[in-house]
């Protein structure tokens, strides 16, 4: 028998159907638990009028934002709705489902980041609040569970979402899978971009007039930026971060069941299931474990206990599960392939599924405390970059981005041997390597709830110390609270932004291992198996042939592009910004003596227009380049341009990140009183780093995650088109799809390189 044919026959029935209803109703139980800390969360007392009306302020802009965001992204979801339609697929029925899901995903993430913005807006005054009262307990609390009702809703969602799959479409639901992975991709980029591009271009904005030109405090509400500041960290780290890890759950679990089916038979697509299952009730338990101790340095103690006593369950709780739901030997799965169990030999499929787990579990961990270590305030990195104010702002650049170079090396090294060692896993297998990787990133996801609460921290205590600040409310111990969990904030954005990177690698490889599957699945569909043609394909990934070459260097590109891309939009956002908060306080010299009051909305309305604006060019790029290369050159140059995407995207990424989180922890370090304080040269030449470092860490280096998935997403879902149209009779639309791609890609290019940054006063 074919492996081909044994997959045929894997069927989800009877127990294994059982425990998929077990999986959503644990899904819907979080989701109802997200429902629960959000009514505790908004029981808080939301402070003085003052406060109030800053936070409405904040709430309305970013309600704004997303409104229009949403309604400029349907057309993109609409038009690829159709698209899907036309992309190859065993029946109709699965045709239809793919698109259908599609739109489920996009929804999903449009309603998790929807979600994260909604109720920290709400929740940063109510931590303001708590410090005025001098409750640091409190205040960690809020912040914290505020960012458990996202993380809940999060994965929640996600699981609800592929366990609907799994019982409707049951063998079929990798295909159909395939459409929902690559709706919350899509829309996460989006939203990561175009949220990203906001929050900078009104935080570089306020920071290069405020603190800069005029000497004023961040938060100052003279300030016509502030209000864009805050609104721009909801819609970008709460909103997108968000979105963002919801699409690499579901990416990760799209490519943890295709490959089990292909690995595992029936028990493969079980499997993946049942390990995030876990991951929720660890999330519970993270959540509410979170406490400020008496003995607690800072909140980043209790953030940290709490993340490492849900990882270490996590890890017991499956083993449990897996111990008692895989059998001991390969042959005794349900419906494996004979060419897999050949390949098997003695391999345990408990031992392998376990060993991948923990893998994925012990990399989150590892991660976090490498990214740590090179952003966190009181660390040798971060103290460096804080030191190098002394001589001047090109000191600061030169020691941020050395910063970003070193760590992208040692958090690449320890992803690639995280991914190598669920590699050995497989044992020589192919198949069983690849799907040990797919749970290895399931594994990292089990502590994905308390990732996203621990993002969420970040710009909820941002928020929360520039409504104080604004406000004039909090003083003395209250304002030094908030500017504690400000600094732990930065910290924990940084961290989770190192793993949302690990997450994407490790989807991303296993995406590239159900790419290669669906080659020759796709071949011997056109073909036959064993003709001329179909052996052709054998080796088509072959880095010595120059097509693939091509390929790899293409990548790689996209890759510097669409970074490029990214901080070019918010360098002219941020222009406009400038010149209107300029051209306020020329027009207006009340607004400085305060008795008169800068218009907020208008930057705001700047940073909507801009973003939503800027963000259309790198989307299209994400899509359109794969197409291009993909046609045009054959299914093994894509699959090249896909690992040199991988490849030079977990670099740039890290780099990105960890640069602009250790500038930005320089910047709190001075402001405490270090070489200076506020107000000194060091502090201008500390801002000036920040302010370089804040595309680097909220705009391009997220957006780069998504990016790679949805490339990978894409050259899977068009590969059986690619193979098809490959044949002699089709090698001419081919071409001519190609040639399309490549004129929408010129023609966005050219149409963004026109936006010149137009500065007029």
């Amino acid at each position: 028998m074919s492996a081909s044919a044994a997959l045929s026959t894997v069927q989800v029935t009877g127990s294994n159907l059982n425990i998929t209803y077990v999986v959503l109703a644990v899904a819907l139980g979080a989701l109802a638990i997200a429902f629960g800390l959000r009514q505790q969360v908004l029981a808080q007392s939301d402070g003085t009028d003052k406060m109030r009306e800053i936070a409405e302020a904040v709430q309305e802009g970013a309600a704004a934002y997303l409104a229009r965001q949403f309604r400029t992204l349907s057309y993109f979801v609409g038009i690829v709705f159709f698209l899907l339609f036309a992309l190859p697929a065993d029946t109709t029925a699965i045709r239809i489902g793919r698109s259908i899901f599609f739109l489920l995903g996009a929804g999903f993430s449009a309603i998790v980041g929807y979600n994260g913005m909604w109720l920290a807006v709400r929740a940063n005054v109510r931590v303001a609040e708590a410090a005025r009262q001098k409750d640091g307990t409190k205040a960690v609390q809020i912040a914290f569970r505020t960012g458990g009702v996202v993380g809940m809703t999060t994965v929640g969602l996600g699981l609800v979402g592929a366990s609907l799959v799994v019982i409707l479409f049951r063998e079929n639901a990798p295909v159909v899978l395939e459409g929902f992975g690559f709706g919350a991709a899509m829309l996460a980029m989006f939203m990561r971009v175009g949220g990203g591009i906001f929050t900078k271009a009104a935080d570089v904005g306020a920071d290069l007039v405020g603190k800069v030109e005029k000497n004023i405090p961040e938060d100052d509400p003279r300030n016509a930026a502030t209000i864009a500041d805050n609104v721009g960290d909801n819609v970008g780290d709460c909103a997108g971060m968000a979105a963002d890890l919801f699409e690499s759950y579901a990416v990760t679990l799209v490519a943890a069941l295709i490959l089990g089916k292909a690995a595992f038979g029936n028990e493969g697509l079980i499997y993946p299931l049942i390990v995030p299952a876990i991951g929720i009730i660890t999330a519970v338990i993270g959540i509410f474990a979170t406490r400020l101790r008496s003995t607690d340095k800072s909140a980043m103690t209790a953030i940290n206990r709490s993340f490492f006593m849900s990882a270490i369950i996590s890890a017991g709780l499956t083993g449990l599960a897996t111990f008692t739901y895989l059998p001991g030997k390969f042959n005794l799965l349900t419906n494996y392939s004979p060419t897999v169990l050949e390949e098997a030999g003695n391999i345990n499929p408990r031992v392998l599924a376990f060993g991948a787990v923990i893998i994925g579990i012990v990399l989150a961990a590892s991660i976090q405390v490498l990214t740590g270590f090179f952003t966190e305030t009181g660390k040798r990195p971060v103290n460096d970059v804080a030191a190098s104010s002394q001589t001047g702002s090109a000191t600061v650049i030169l020691a941020g981005i050395s910063v970003g170079f070193e760590s992208a090396v040692y958090s690449a090294l320890l992803i690639a041997a995280a991914v190598f060692g669920a590699f050995l896993l497989g044992g020589g297998s192919i198949v069983l390597s690849l799907f040990a990787i797919a749970l290895a990133g399931t594994g990292l996801l089990t502590t994905v709830g308390v990732i996203v609460a621990m993002d969420t921290f970040g710009p909820i205590s941002d928020n929360a110390q520039g409504i104080a600040e604004m406000s004039g409310d909090v003083k003395g111990e209250g304002a030094q609270i908030l500017t504690s969990l400000d600094a732990v904030g930065n910290t924990t954005k940084a961290i989770t932004k190192g793993i949302a990177i690990a997450t994407a690698v490790l989807a991303a490889t296993a995406l590239f291992g159900a790419f290669t599957d669906a080659i020759k699945e796709a071949v011997i569909k056109a073909v036959g198996e064993g003709t001329t043609v179909a052996l052709e394909y054998q080796g088509v990934l072959d880095i010595a042939s120059p097509r693939n070459l091509v390929g790899l260097i293409i990548g790689a590109a996209v890759v510097f592009l669409f970074s490029g891309l990214a901080i070019n939009a918010v360098s002219r956002a941020a222009g406009a910004v400038v010149v209107e908060v300029r051209n306020q306080f020329k027009l207006h010299p009340g607004i400085m003596k305060g008795t008169e009051k800068p218009e907020y909305g208008r930057v705001v309305d700047i940073c909507t227009r801009d973003s939503l604006r800027e963000l259309v060019t790198p989307g299209l790029l994400a899509v359109m380049a794969p197409i291009a290369v993909g046609f045009g050159l054959g299914v093994g140059a894509l699959g090249a341009y896909l690992a040199g995407a991988i490849g030079t995207g977990t670099l740039m990424a890290v780099f990105l990140s960890n640069s602009g989180g250790a500038w930005d922890n320089a910047k709190k370090m001075v402001e405490d009183g270090n070489y200076g304080g506020k107000g000194s040269e060091a502090h201008a030449a500390t801002v000036v780093g920040d302010t370089v470092g804040d595309p680097f860490k909220d705009t391009a280096g997220p957006a780069i995650n998504p990016l790679i998935k949805v490339m990978n997403l894409v050259g899977l879902l068009i590969t059986p088109a690619i193979v098809s149209f490959a044949l002699p009779t089709q090698k001419s639309t081919s071409i001519l799809i190609a040639l399309v791609a490549v004129v929408v890609i010129i023609g966005a290019l050219i149409r963004n390189r026109r936006q010149s940054t137009n500065i007029e006063y």
